[in-house]
Parts: C-alpha cells; sequence; structure tokens
C-alpha cells in the first residue's frame, strides 16, 4: 500500500481493527465485515506497518493486544466517532440510511406485532436491508454482529443499553371443554385444581394473579402438564384444552372473540411484561440504528402504545 493509498483508506484499516479487536479474531471481523479473512489480515498489516508497531499478539488458540494495540484501539473509537459525528453534520440530519441492519426479535411478536413498525422502516428508508433474525434469546451482539434486539421481559445485563417501548397485558384463559360444563372460576384459588401449562420463562411452579381494583394479590402454585417456550405452542396447547395458561394479550383476543379460549378471573390479571429495545452502548452508533430505534418508539404495536408515556426509559 502506497503512502497516498494509505491516507485515502485510513479510516477502513482503523475500523478493521476496531471489529477485530471487538469480534475477537480475524475470522469472526471478516465475517462481520463481510469480507475475507487475507483481507483483514492484510488490514491489520497495513495498519501495523503504517504506525510502526506490533498491536496484536496472536497465537494459534488466543489474541491479545499490545500496549501499543490497546492505545491504538482506545483513539480509534475516538477518531472514528467524531468521524461520524462531522459526517452527521455536514451531510445533515436528513441524509438515508444505508446497508444492512441485523435485529434479533422473539419468535411471536417478531413475526406479527412488530412486522408492520420493520415495514414502516423499510418503506422510510428505502436503500436500507434488514436481516431479521427470531429467537428468545439475548444474542452476543458484538459475536453475532447484532445491531440490536428486541426482548420480552426483563433485562439484567448492565453492558447493554435497554430503551423500554411498553408493556405487553396479560390474562388467564382455557378452552371452554376443559371446564366440563363448571361456572367461570372468578377467584385465584379456583384454578388450583386445574391443569396447568407454563411458558416458562415467565411461569413454571408458580403464578401471581393481582385483583384489577382492590390490589389485592393471590398466588397459586402449579404443576405443568406441558412447559414450553413458545408462546404460539402455548396458545395452541390451550385451545386443544390440554391446560390453563396465561399468556400475552394480543396472542389470545381472536381465540376469546371466536370462543375457542374463555377468559377465567377476569378481575385479576397477572404481571405484564416488559418489551425492550436492547443494544451494545458505543461512539459508532450507526444512522441505521438511530433511525430503527426512532421507528420503532414511533410506530407501536397497539398492545404497547397504552403504556408508551411510562415507558420512556433508558436502561444502562
Amino acid at each position: 500500500m502506497t503512502d497516498s493509498n494509505f491516507g485515502a483508506d485510513r479510516l477502513q484499516l482503523l475500523e478493521t481493527y476496531v471489529r477485530i479487536v471487538e469480534a475477537g479474531s480475524l475470522s469472526a471481523a471478516a465475517v462481520q465485515l463481510g469480507a475475507t479473512q487475507p483481507t483483514v489480515s492484510r488490514r491489520l498489516q497495513a495498519l501495523e506497518r503504517a504506525l510502526g508497531v506490533r498491536l496484536l499478539q496472536r497465537s494459534t488458540h488466543a489474541m491479545g493486544l499490545t500496549e501499543d494495540g490497546q492505545r491504538c484501539y482506545e483513539r480509534a473509537l475516538e477518531l472514528l466517532g467524531a468521524w461520524q459525528t462531522l459526517e452527521g453534520e455536514v451531510r445533515g440530519a436528513s441524509r438515508q440510511p444505508t446497508g444492512m441492519l441485523r435485529v434479533v426479535a422473539p419468535h411471536a411478536f417478531g413475526q406479527e406485532q412488530f412486522i408492520e413498525p420493520l415495514a414502516q422502516y423499510l418503506r422510510q428508508y428505502p436503500e436500507m436491508r434488514v436481516e431479521w433474525l427470531l429467537h428468545d434469546r439475548l444474542p452476543d451482539f458484538i459475536g453475532e454482529n447484532i445491531d440490536c434486539a428486541i426482548r420480552v421481559g426483563e433485562v439484567a445485563d448492565p453492558s447493554v443499553v435497554a430503551i423500554k417501548l411498553g408493556d405487553v397485558p396479560r390474562f388467564v384463559a382455557c378452552a371452554p371443554a376443559l371446564l366440563h360444563g363448571r361456572p367461570l372460576p372468578q377467584h385465584p384459588q379456583e384454578l388450583a385444581d386445574l391443569p396447568w401449562l407454563a411458558l416458562h420463562m415467565f411461569y413454571r411452579e408458580e403464578v401471581q394473579l393481582t385483583h384489577r381494583h382492590t390490589g389485592e394479590q393471590a398466588r397459586v402454585e402449579i404443576a405443568p402438564r406441558l412447559s414450553t417456550d413458545g408462546l404460539r405452542a402455548l396458545a395452541n396447547a390451550m385451545k386443544l384444552g390440554l391446560g390453563v395458561g396465561i399468556a400475552s394479550s394480543w396472542a389470545l383476543t381472536e381465540d376469546l372473540a371466536t370462543g375457542d379460549l374463555v377468559h377465567l378471573v377476569p378481575e385479576w390479571k397477572a404481571e405484564p411484561l416488559p418489551v425492550y429495545l436492547i443494544y451494545v452502548p458505543s461512539r459508532l452508533q450507526p444512522a441505521r440504528l438511530r433511525t430503527f430505534i426512532d421507528i420503532m418508539k414511533t410506530y407501536l404495536p397497539a398492545e404497547l402504545q397504552a403504556s408508551q408515556g411510562a415507558a420512556s426509559v433508558e436502561i444502562r
């Protein structure tokens, strides 16, 4: 690489170096950058030659930063962040984001409730592409090259930024046949002798319900016949009469309207589930992520809109 070429490619070399450090290996960085491992290796060597220092110590099984490498990484973050700020100011806030956004969404919400906000994002930013990955675990943001994730349930990881989008109401229901003609239960204790189904991320051996008007709380011990991590599997098992379950209101509304399910203890409710948008804090937050966050906060699913006013909380 000539001196003139290095001048033109400095940002690319610094970006590649930062990605190598954060990904943990040249091969992982190559996957995330959409490049080959030899290309990433050449960029690293070019940066080391230009700076006149060794940045990484590599062995067969591990990679570590030298003292110079650590200083370079910290300064590279500052320089790239300053460039991003400058670029944004010069090009203006109206600049259309381009490229690929990789998002992890929970199975049920990702297939139904958040498709409309996703469509709005793609309509509003036609140069963007989205990889929409459906699973319920928190991803390895750096290792899997994930820009952000939508999560139902509390977030305990202090290393991420979690923007609360709202709360999902939940209630108790079952198929009418499960009651064998008995009156609808009105108090939680009447649920104890019924067979149960569990959504094990949120309840397993006990459920707690709160009276809508008095605030009284009741606990019911359960021994689930079926435990699952799939909301749709739970709802379908409920419709087949396998047991009582607690699920998000949006997932049960249609079945309640058709009579396939009945709402039990209607004066009692389960604790609503919070929904968060999560990402790793970085000075290099790209426009594609900033605009996606804005769209998700603006075009919330109807089930979250009622709690939107109390949901603009950012947890670090």
